[in-house]
């Protein structure tokens, strides 16, 4: 977590030194804010990844000594075959689209789809063919 960190609070006081560069030299208010909000929202999310950091022991990717073989192991199950990903990307889509042209009736129908896939992919695997066994 220490590089992830290292490279958040980097941009950050990149965006903030770049924001004040702008906005002296510019005098535009808009892209100043942007930059300045850039640069306080990477360092929230530097901030937050160093503290982590330090109550986490040091991964291996942390470590310089460490091998390829540290990082071995489990990661996490990944389905191989669900479909509700998919779903839930073009409800997701159709959502943007709703929002962009402001169609309230398409924004109740998107709303519904998402709902919908977010369920089915949260419960894939406790109902149906899928549902593991207790």
């Amino acid at each position: 977590m220490k590089v992830e960190a290292l490279i958040f609070n980097l941009i950050a006081v990149f965006c903030l030194v770049a924001g004040a560069v702008y906005g002296v030299w510019s005098r535009e208010p808009i892209g100043t804010t942007a930059l300045v909000l850039s640069g306080g929202l990477t360092g929230l999310i530097g901030g937050f990844f160093w503290f982590v950091s330090r109550r986490i022991d040091a991964r291996p990717e942390d470590r310089k000594d460490a091998d390829i073989a540290d990082g071995a192991g489990e990661l996490g199950f990944f389905s191989p075959g669900s479909y509700w990903p998919v779903a839930l990307a073009a409800s997701a889509a159709l959502m943007g689209l709703a929002l962009a042209f402001f169609y309230s009736w398409l924004i109740l129908i998107a709303a519904a789809a998402l709902l919908i896939t977010i369920g089915g992919l949260l419960f894939e695997y406790y109902v149906g063919q899928n549902a593991t066994q207790s």
